[in-house]
């Protein structure tokens, strides 16, 4: 059996990657860029853009299943590409804003996606995880390499963040086992944590002071307009904050606990 993984360089990509390879599957990785891909050996890297369904066709060539990040504008062309080509399965990283949002910024992103595959004759499994905890990586990293400070809105607002790694074993599981066709699986973090306690876990994980600072609206949708945010997403991202509760995790999928915020902080030490 052949997995293609598309968006294999991503950051739930790679852990799919890591994941199906672990598993003793032929693993295919899909990017744009082979030459940069740095993945682990025995992957077969190829060249493809989700962006150009004319590249897809050699990419799905002789696969099972595949692993879909999720692209709207080209959805529809990929499934029915892939489909054609024999793929059986495919499992779409989509978000926890598809189950409820209806003319959402995100919500419709994903339900696009989720829509074409589920129209496409293929089995299909939807894996919906809520806030990504490697989101921190574009809006926090360089902040507290620089000056060791965290600036950002709704700092008591609480959120249940999840490790990409819990994501891609979610995808990993509905790719190689029977029983998850036609689910579509929300699921969070273990720990609803607010921003500032975040940032207490940093500092401790990390071994240095890191401050917050609490920026207002618009001070944040200046910020963001600044560091090159599309004003839709920043205006999805200052809607009024609602508390969110613990809720499912990947545990109820894959058997095991998911991964805390901390040990989040400790696998990615470097770039902090």
């Amino acid at each position: 059996m052949t997995v293609l993984v598309t968006g294999a360089t991503g950051n739930v990509g790679r852990h799919v990657v890591a994941g199906l390879l672990k598993a003793g599957e032929r693993v295919r990785a899909m990017t744009r860029s082979p030459e940069r891909a740095s993945l682990p050996e025995g992957v077969e890297t190829v060249r493809g853009d989700l962006a150009d369904p004319a590249s897809l066709d050699a990419a799905l060539s002789g696969v099972d299943r595949a692993y879909l990040f999720p692209l709207p504008g080209t959805a529809e062309e990929f499934t029915a590409r892939a489909v054609k080509a024999g793929v059986r399965r495919i499992v779409v990283l989509s978000s926890v804003a598809a189950e409820y949002a209806d003319g959402d910024y995100s919500g419709d992103h994903h339900t696009a996606v989720e829509r074409a595959v589920e129209a496409s004759g293929a089995e299909w499994t939807h894996v919906r995880p809520g806030e990504f905890m490697a989101n921190l990586l574009d809006w926090w990293a360089p902040s507290i390499r620089a000056e060791g400070v965290v600036r950002a809105p709704f700092g008591a607002t609480r959120s249940t963040p999840v490790h990409e790694a819990d994501i891609a074993d979610v995808a990993v599981t509905a790719l190689l086992e029977d029983g998850h066709a036609g689910k579509a699986y929300s699921f969070a973090g273990p720990e609803s944590l607010a921003k500032t306690e975040q940032v207490r876990v940093l500092s401790e994980v990390l071994g240095r002071e890191i401050r917050f600072e609490e920026l207002a609206v618009e001070a944040a949708r200046t910020l963001w307009l600044g560091q090159g945010m599309s004003a839709e997403a920043v205006d999805w991202l200052l809607q009024d904050p609602v508390d969110v509760p613990v809720g499912p995790t990947a545990e109820r999928v894959t058997g095991r606990p998911a991964r805390t915020f901390a040990q989040w902080v400790a696998d990615h030490r470097a770039d902090f």
